[in-house]
């Protein structure tokens, strides 16, 4: 039986979400283990009121924890806190070098070549590019392989994508909402950044859809980071109702937590492959998105009421950030797509659940294949 177990996610938004099925499952099957993950420092707010985990430890990768000398003592630091199982969830060199050394008693889960041999057991991670198609799972369903084959746990205990808010995120948010947006509005939610450009459907499209809306009675809530500003000024500029009153711009203005707290008050979220769109998971949102370089697969929005929709284009997914093709071809994922395939399912889905808002929604049990609607 363990009693002091380590888990290690240290990469982005949405892989860190896409642990917490797992989180709920080594909760389940050991209740009374104190229970640790490790993110990024950037991360720690998405995760430190998760209510399966014990505590977050940061690393500040770009900060006191950088390069070679920082790892090592941060290393250290983990070996002295005596961990009975360690597992490591991603497979980069950083993530794999703390769990090799970390002096866990058993070690398990996924690794660069090099630190193998000092794993007690390394499974490979169905979700990454260099999986054989046959053998290809959502990232969910890998953690939860691992925690079944390496750690021997009975039960699977999966509800899904889970996110707890502090409760500072969430005042800030209600004072938000209050002030910018008034408590009758029906607010869809658009996401339209994302980390490559091969994963971002067209601003011209997100100005379109964002215009029949605005005409149909309901309020845009823009979000996404700092590195989306430009993005969606340049969104808002083509839109033919840019000075409504209903539109709300808050990205580059919150925090991770608060775009949370935003996303569960309304009734529907469009967006790329992006960490807030698994965050809008978390939140039970009800999600269309669309996908272009990613597969799939692995990274589909986890709930069965989502609609993801993608085009046959022979180089899907091709996985890398921008598109060689020339002309016409360039980003031909994302451009066919039309505006009106995309409100069709945005409009069913709106329909469907009557533009409440998520925080009102029940939450999906047991079904979390999102549909596909490949054009």
């Amino acid at each position: 039986m363990y009693q002091n177990i380590l888990v290690i996610n240290t990469m982005h938004i949405g892989d860190l979400m896409l642990v917490t099925p797992a989180l709920r499952t080594l909760r389940t099957n050991y209740p009374q283990a104190h229970i640790a993950l490790l993110t990024d420092k950037p991360l720690g707010d998405l995760v430190r009121c998760n209510q399966n985990i014990d505590e977050c430890i940061l690393i500040d990768k770009h900060g006191r924890d950088k390069g070679l000398l920082a790892l090592l003592r941060f290393i250290h630091k983990i070996r002295r806190r005596h961990f009975d199982l360690v597992i490591n969830f991603h497979r980069n060199e950083r993530a794999s070098a703390i769990a090799a050394f970390s002096g866990g008693k058993r070690i398990v889960g996924y690794s660069q070549p090099g630190f193998k041999r000092f794993f007690d057991q390394v499974l490979p991670n169905c979700a990454m590019a260099d999986t054989p198609q046959d053998k290809v799972k959502h990232q969910v369903l890998c953690h939860l392989d691992v925690l079944r084959e390496a750690v021997g746990v009975k039960t699977i205990d999966d509800r899904g994508l889970e996110m707890w808010l502090p409760p500072e995120a969430e005042a800030e948010t209600q004072r938000l909402w209050q002030k910018e947006i008034g408590p009758d509005a029906k607010v869809v939610a658009f996401n339209i950044g994302a980390s490559w450009l091969t994963k971002r459907w067209l601003d011209s499209y997100f100005a379109a859809c964002a215009d029949r809306l605005i005409r149909r009675g309901y309020d845009i809530a823009f979000l996404g980071g700092p590195t989306d500003v430009s993005i969606v000024d340049k969104c808002v500029a083509q839109m033919e109702e840019r000075e409504s009153p209903r539109i709300h711009i808050f990205t580059g203005k919150v925090s991770l937590t608060v775009l949370a707290g935003l996303l569960r008050r309304c009734c529907l979220f469009l967006t790329t492959d992006s960490g807030p769109m698994h965050v809008g998971v978390a939140m039970n949102v009800p999600i269309v998105t669309m996908f272009g370089a990613s597969p799939v697969p692995t990274f589909y929005p986890y709930d069965g009421r989502d609609v993801l929709i993608k085009t046959p284009e022979k180089c899907h997914p091709c996985g890398i950030h921008e598109c060689p093709r020339k002309g016409k071809d360039n980003m031909a994922c994302m451009k066919n797509i039309p505006v009106d395939v995309v409100m069709k399912y945005v409009d069913e889905l709106l329909a469907a659940y009557h533009g409440e808002p998520a925080y009102k929604l029940p939450r999906p049990q047991g079904q979390y294949q999102c549909r596909v609607v490949e054009l």
